[in-house]
């Protein structure tokens, strides 16, 4: 109310100086330079008293100009004044409409200016503009006035559209200042660079590898696409230096150093010192927003990072660390070695949407939307998540991660085990190390700690079951630990590995160091330190399907020597991918399959998750190529198949295998008891210098769990359309005149190695309807 006072009464004086003039310069007595004006006008314009006191002079004025001549136009000027007529001239009216021009911008402007303050809604420019609100009650207030703050630049070479702003600051209790700085637009360069960030990228190569990083892109800012989706960065941080976190000046600095190092634009930022101690920031980017705020006495910082630019964020959390990962400073007596380093958790999300808006986009093919986005850089709670490598080779992506879930492992022993201290931690360090975990195109394919249950239960039970295995091929396997596993049976003479993607092993070797180790076995003969060192091994870096197709086109003539043993460690059967939907539906590539296995030749496949009791058949699921292969298998003459499973691969889910028997006698001894089991592995296996065993989870009682597939697998085997007749049999009544009828047209029953077995539980029966089938397959 005071503000429109003061407007109200500088209307007023206005008025008055205006009246003054008129009065002053209404009649001057100049003949031929007054103009009329009628009395309606006037009066609606100046009021009746004062029009007529003012024309009643200036026709006393005229007439005394005028007494001894007279004009043409007297008479009809003295018909025309009237009581209420009024003559002006030309420079008076001139004066008059600048000065009343004049007066009404002036308080126009003045008005706006109120009006809008009180609803804080004063506009601003796109330059360097700093507003700078304080609480003039609080000390705190004083004593956090920043210096100066950091105005956000543009990228040289960058182009950045203009852009409208508005905003609204509330003035509470618990914000001492309150700072708002917008992007000057001045900083820009007029050269142009290359939008790529290179120093984003951090590639652990040789120098003269070829592999690039990964980028991870979903928009292509070359292409002005632009998604409704983006990548969501969330970071927390303790440990941090309190001064740091309490400092509005530092902490704007460093926000604004981090979006530049991550090529984003910021367009404007807003930043509150708190009472008594914090600071919260805003910033608003070109492609989103970043925000953070601090507990300065706890020393923790919680930051929040948005794009929907096409730069990939995960390479920006090493310039998060260093930029707010501020170590404490030392108290006074206080040892440095005795300040924590700043701990940092953090977490990566795809949001919005991209297969429907991003032309030819596959979520397949971004690791990102696969295990790798989902569980390992989704997930906010692990205790370590360190990115060890991520490249790009010829045929696809390749990370490795270092992590910790505190439902498994303690971070504290973790520590304890690296301090030497001679703790039982610090004795037995590998037993506290942290997950390392293998991703191809974002699907896990090895974990650190279910290395020895996956490689082990792929090769051995196969291996083991094959008489003597002397020669054997292996398909995929790149990370080596599919051949180091082969390479521990003394019968090997001929170790084939056919891999498409020699950056894989090349990465392996210096990332993944275990899973390529032999040197348990080095001391035999042939044998050396680095699996693909030994004597033993043909590695070949190309095409497996191409390779099997040429060189075993028919059975009978081929053109390199058959194998007896054959393990498929490739793609899962529900990647959606031509090359792996082919590795398991191709009729050619099958065939060449069981061309090039000897005659008591035994096929291993890995056919990923096991199914739930709840899943659907797997000709109808996600499985439909296992569901294929099992008929294409058959369809070539495969005697027997059989499927098992492995629980702790490290994987999301227990994993299963299927192994396929070219000659059903073979399968004799897939059902020795673990005694048996247990002596053949003390003849077979390479024994470590120690004398003892070189496997970590294989043996006999292991061996026996994989006998039988799970109930799992006979309820969907039982949901397909044509469900086999023998799933209405009932449970434990089966005798081997069914088992026969059955393995004359079936190579894959569940129900039946379930139930007869389950019903008498003794080899002699499995022998006994191996004999049966065997005669009834002749008959």
């Amino acid at each position: 109310m005071k503000k429109l006072r003061t407007i109200a009464i500088t209307l007023a004086f206005l008025n008055q100086i205006q009246s003054k003039l008129i009065t002053a310069n209404m009649c001057q007595p100049q003949r031929g330079l007054f103009r009329r004006w009628s009395s309606r006008a006037s009066k609606g314009v100046f009021g009746g008293s004062f029009a007529k006191d003012t024309l009643d002079a200036a026709s006393s004025a005229d007439a005394a100009v005028n007494k001894n001549t007279k004009s043409p136009y007297d008479d009809e000027i003295q018909q025309t004044m009237g009581r209420f007529s009024c003559l002006l001239t030309i420079k008076f009216i001139s004066i008059t409409i600048l000065l009343s021009t004049a007066a009404a911008f002036s308080v126009g402007c003045v008005a706006r200016i109120v009006l809008l303050s009180d609803f804080d809604l004063l506009p601003v420019n796109h330059y360097d503009i700093a507003t700078h609100i304080y609480s003039t009650d609080s000390q705190a207030a004083l004593s956090k006035r920043p210096s100066q703050l950091p105005a956000p630049t543009i990228i040289p070479g960058k182009t950045v559209p203009f852009t409208t702003y508005a905003s609204k600051t509330f003035r509470v209790e618990g914000s001492s200042s309150s700072h708002t700085l917008h992007i000057d637009r001045r900083s820009a360069a007029t050269t142009v660079t290359s939008d790529v960030n290179e120093d984003l990228v951090d590639i652990r190569l040789e120098e003269d590898d070829d592999e690039v990083v990964n980028d991870y892109s979903h928009n292509d800012d070359s292409d002005e696409l632009h998604l409704p989706a983006g990548q969501h960065l969330l970071v927390d941080i303790k440990d941090v230096d309190s001064a740091f976190l309490n400092s509005e000046e530092r902490l704007a600095t460093a926000m604004v150093e981090l979006i530049k190092k991550s090529k984003l634009t910021l367009l404007s930022y807003h930043c509150h010192s708190l009472v008594p101690i914090g600071v919260s920031c805003a910033g608003v980017l070109l492609e989103s927003h970043v925000a953070f705020h601090t507990w300065p006495k706890e020393g923790v910082i919680t930051m929040d990072l948005f794009t929907c630019g096409g730069n990939p964020l995960i390479p920006v959390l090493s310039d998060i660390q260093d930029l707010f990962g501020v170590r404490r400073t030392p108290a006074e007596g206080e040892d440095e070695q005795d300040i924590p380093d700043p701990t940092m958790l953090w977490s990566h999300k795809l949001r919005g949407f991209r297969e429907d808006f991003a032309p030819g986009y596959s979520r397949e093919r971004n690791p990102l939307d696969q295990d790798l986005g989902r569980f390992v850089l989704g997930k906010h709670d692990l205790d370590v998540k360190n990115q060890i490598v991520s490249a790009k080779t010829a045929f696809q992506t390749v990370d490795v991660y270092d992590v910790m879930d505190p439902q498994s492992k303690s971070l504290g022993s973790y520590h304890k085990s690296l301090s030497g201290d001679g703790s039982y931690e610090s004795n037995h360090p590998e037993q506290f190390l942290p997950d390392r975990v293998l991703f191809l195109d974002g699907v896990i394919q090895s974990t650190l700690y279910g290395d020895a249950p996956y490689h082990e239960s792929i090769v051995h039970p196969a291996m083991i079951t094959h008489p003597n295995p002397k020669r054997v091929a292996i398909i995929g396997g790149g990370e080596g630990a599919t051949l180091r596993e082969v390479l521990k049976h003394s019968t090997v003479e001929d170790a084939v590995m056919i891999e498409i993607d020699e950056g894989v092993v090349d990465l392996s070797k210096e990332h993944l160091p275990q899973w390529q180790d032999c040197s348990s076995i080095a001391h035999h003969e042939k044998a050396a330190e680095w699996c693909f060192d030994d004597e033993r091994v043909d590695a070949r870096f190309e095409d497996a399907m191409a390779y099997f197709i040429d060189n075993f086109p028919d059975e009978k003539e081929q053109e390199e020597k058959a194998y007896d043993v054959i393990i498929m460690d490739a793609l899962d059967p529900n990647d959606d991918i031509e090359f792996a939907v082919e590795l398991y539906t191709s009729d050619t590539y099958i065939q060449s399959l069981y061309n090039a296995l000897t005659m008591n030749g035994i096929l291993v496949v890995q056919v990923g998750e096991v199914p739930e009791e709840n899943s659907p058949a797997d000709e109808t699921g996600a499985f439909k190529n296992r569901s294929v292969m099992k008929g294409k298998l058959e369809g070539v003459g495969f005697k027997s198949i059989h499927v098992y499973e492995e629980a702790h691969s490290g994987f999301l889910a227990p994993w299963s295998t299927l192994v396929a028997f070219k000659d059903i006698q073979a399968r004799e001894n897939w059902y020795r008891n673990s005694a048996e089991i247990e002596l053949q592995l003390q003849k077979r296996i390479l024994p470590t210098k120690s004398g003892r065993s070189s496997l970590r989870n294989f043996d006999g009682a292991t061996m026996s769990s994989y006998q039988l597939p799970s109930s799992a697998f006979e309820t969907v085997h039982c949901r397909q359309e044509d469900a086999p007749r023998d799933c209405d049999q009932t449970i434990g009544l089966l005798g081997s005149t069914a088992a026969n009828e059955t393995a004359k047209s079936v190579a894959y029953n569940p129900v039946i190695e379930r139930h007869a077995r389950e019903s008498l539980h003794s080899r002699e029966y499995a022998s006994h309807n191996i004999q049966g089938w065997k005669e009834g397959l002749l008959n």
